[in-house]
């Protein structure tokens, strides 16, 4: 999927299939790039990337690469596996957690008001390797770029969220139902990805389909 492909289909919502074009190939795809970044904020998790980093040794407070939008979790340090427990707890249990002497960490804690960062404990050695997940924001795609995230099958939602965005550009009485039809359905196609996760990503999810 590219921005290429996403305009053609918006051309033809937006009744501009025939040149002269009233809406130019650049300021479609400006609204192309700006829909993925709305996309980020309201669903982080479909940007989701794993990946290692290299963490800063004898320190507990870690941060996560400058394109990370938000934290999901701490997969493996050095390929173990590690266990999340919440700071309060570590607080409360062990106040000099921060200060502990380099080690394989263990556990893992989330910065509640930071989304960038995360916390490890023992500190890290020197040369650790992290295997994290995180919401990695979108790049500002070309038109033939390759759209990484989300999946070919959110094209619809892209498309939606565009044709939104050009029709209220327009802000003409005779175009504004249909931005507000298309902004209802690039709310409603995210709405419902999210509501289908339970379908496949919990526990439950498992013991349905173990029953089949």
């Amino acid at each position: 999927m590219t921005p290429a492909d996403i305009i053609v289909e918006v051309r033809k919502l937006v009744q501009d299939t025939r040149a002269p074009y009233r809406y130019s190939d650049d300021y479609l795809l400006g609204h192309v790039n700006q829909v993925l970044r709305r996309m980020a904020m309201i669903r982080p998790d479909l940007f989701a990337l794993v990946t290692d980093i290299t963490v800063v040794s004898a320190d507990a407070t870690q941060t996560l690469p400058a394109d990370a939008i938000r934290f999901v979790d701490v997969h493996a340090v050095d390929g173990r596996a590690v266990v999340e427990v919440s700071r309060d707890m570590m607080d409360r249990s062990a106040p000099t957690w921060r200060s502990a002497s380099p080690a394989q960490p263990v556990n893992y804690m989330r910065h509640i008001r930071n989304p960038t960062l995360f916390f490890l404990y023992p500190p890290p050695p020197v040369g650790a390797t992290v295997t994290v997940e995180y919401a990695q924001a979108p790049s500002t795609y070309a038109l033939a770029g390759t759209i990484t995230a989300p999946k070919d099958v959110y094209s619809p939602v892209i498309i939606d969220g565009v044709v939104a965005m050009v029709m209220a550009a327009d802000d003409e009485y005779a175009t504004s139902g249909q931005a507000d039809a298309a902004l209802k359905n690039f709310f409603e196609g995210l709405k419902l990805s999210l509501e289908a996760r339970e379908l496949s990503d919990s526990a439950s999810a498992l013991s349905r389909m173990e029953a089949v």
